[in-house]
């Protein structure tokens, strides 16, 4: 199993505008990553490509813009670190399944 399958469904509810685009992102780039033996790898994995996507850690906790999330819009393009560190990236690790 790729670690992208489990981005299939999204949450009901996002943070900032640009956290949508940075789902759809991070599940691209994890398309070809086999899902890891444990959720702390798969975990410390997100957090990674998280912070790589960004340019921020996921402990950052002011919201922040990334330009080529910004679609038009008054919030466009913004990242709530909230959101990630509290309902995205659990939400994706109870998601892990054993390979």
């Amino acid at each position: 199993m790729k670690i992208s399958e489990i981005f299939k469904d999204e949450p009901q509810q996002w943070g900032l505008r640009g956290d949508p685009y940075l789902w759809h992102e991070l599940k691209e780039r994890l398309d070809n990553v086999d899902m890891p033996d444990t959720p702390e790898q798969l975990k410390s994995i997100l957090k990674k490509e998280y912070e790589v996507a960004t340019g921020h850690p996921i402990n950052h906790r002011e919201h922040f813009t990334v330009e080529r999330f910004m679609h038009g819009g008054m919030s466009s393009g913004g990242i709530s670190p909230e959101f990630w560190h509290d309902c995205g990236i659990p939400l994706l690790v109870k998601r892990h399944v054993a390979p």
